[in-house]
């Protein structure tokens, strides 16, 4: 375990999470970043930054903006960070929801450039077919995602139809990868490779040093990534609040 680029890791995300609440409110309580995009958004969460534990007080604050703003008080922790974080957080009724696998990897010895196109898109565009890609109702959270401050956006073409959607964000040296899904006609033909290797080039042209994602544990999106170079680092836990 590498706590250096976990602390790391999760301050860069905590910082980036910030991005989300330019549709509402984002509100720093301690080592939590909290956001409040809009009503039932998955990112209505807060993201601990690896720099120290949350006091009771802090965390009573953070639990009154998510019951100020109707959402869930849910937080998201990196594993490295679970032995310290969870007695105070399970003494407060905080439960495990999900975890997802964190995978980084240094932009060096890169890909080539993929064989499919990709290109940069605008956020409406993208949005809608990246909807298109993750399925029904998840519109308004790829609109507000398209639209975060800072964030790049790539459509792969195949046979000149656009056929999947990837982003990136770069905060403190660190590409995070996200917005990642394909149509269902064009998985199976190596279009996420494509785009894992074209934002790993732009990545490091943009002067990053390392790449990250966070992934389902055991799906086709962990075994692209490790077939990238991406090496596991650990989980992300997201707890919730339970009383």
């Amino acid at each position: 375990m590498n706590m250096d680029i976990l602390t790391r890791l999760a301050h860069s995300e905590a910082t980036a999470h910030a991005r989300y609440g330019h549709t509402g409110e984002t509100v720093r309580f301690g080592p939590l970043v909290a956001v409040h995009a809009g009503p039932n958004l998955p990112v209505d969460t807060g993201w601990h930054d690896g720099t120290r534990l949350p006091t009771p007080q802090e965390l009573d604050e953070f639990e009154a903006f998510s019951a100020k703003h109707g959402q869930p008080a849910s937080l998201h922790l990196l594993s490295a960070f679970a032995a310290a974080g969870l007695p105070l957080l399970t003494a407060r009724g905080y439960g495990l929801d999900y975890l997802l696998h964190g995978y980084v990897r240094e932009l060096t010895d890169l890909p080539a450039s993929p064989a499919f196109i990709v290109r940069e898109e605008e956020a409406g565009a993208w949005a809608a077919l990246a909807a298109r890609c993750f399925g029904p109702g998840t519109e308004e959270i790829m609109s507000v995602v398209a639209h975060a401050p800072g964030t790049q956006l790539f459509v792969a073409d195949v046979d000149g139809t656009p056929a999947a959607t990837a982003a990136q964000s770069i905060t403190e040296g660190i590409a995070a990868f996200h917005g990642t899904a394909t149509l269902p006609e064009f998985q199976g033909r190596g279009v996420q490779t494509a785009l894992l290797a074209h934002r790993l080039n732009v990545a490091a042209q943009a002067g990053a040093d390392l790449a990250s994602v966070f992934v389902t544990p055991g799906g086709g999106s962990e075994r692209n990534v490790e077939r990238a170079g991406f090496r596991l680092l650990g989980a992300r836990l997201t707890l919730t609040r339970r009383k």
